[in-house]
């Protein structure tokens, strides 16, 4: 498998919300409230388009999927072309132990409502992921 199918995998990841997830909770239940500080943490660090620093922040599950150099390309490709981000707000999140090609652990999905200067209505999902460590950390991301 090639470099660019690892980052489409590990962004996909989180294109598939809804399907296999087992317990789930709506905001503020589980680790909601942890997991929206970090995907709000890591969401800043891309606005500010520091896309290899994002890479860093991110889980060890999604560094050992996604090589730094690809993710970098990919994320700018992506985010670049959008523009400045003019407001964002969560419009849900949820905590799940499963999600569909992902090991087992602790996720929160969040779905942010975002207005881009060059896009006016998205959906960014950011997945953070509980690391051994205890700290959430960003798994994915996926726009559209």
């Amino acid at each position: 498998m090639d470099y660019k199918n690892k980052v489409i995998i590990a962004i996909a990841v989180l294109g598939l919300i809804g399907a296999g997830c087992s317990k789930k909770e709506r905001l503020g239940g589980g680790g909601t409230d942890e997991g929206i500080a970090a995907g709000d943490s890591w969401l800043a660090v891309v606005d500010a388009e520091r896309y290899d620093e994002s890479w860093e922040r991110a889980c060890a599950f999604f560094k050992g999927v996604v090589p730094k150099d690809q993710w970098v390309t990919q994320v700018a490709g992506v985010r670049g072309p959008l523009g400045s981000v003019l407001s964002r707000e969560v419009a849900s999140a949820e905590y799940t132990t499963k999600l569909p090609g992902a090991p087992d652990g602790e996720y929160v999905v969040i779905q942010y409502r975002t207005k881009f200067e060059n896009k006016g209505s998205a959906t960014e999902t950011v997945t953070p992921m509980r690391d051994p460590d205890g700290v959430y950390r960003v798994s994915g991301y996926y726009i559209r």
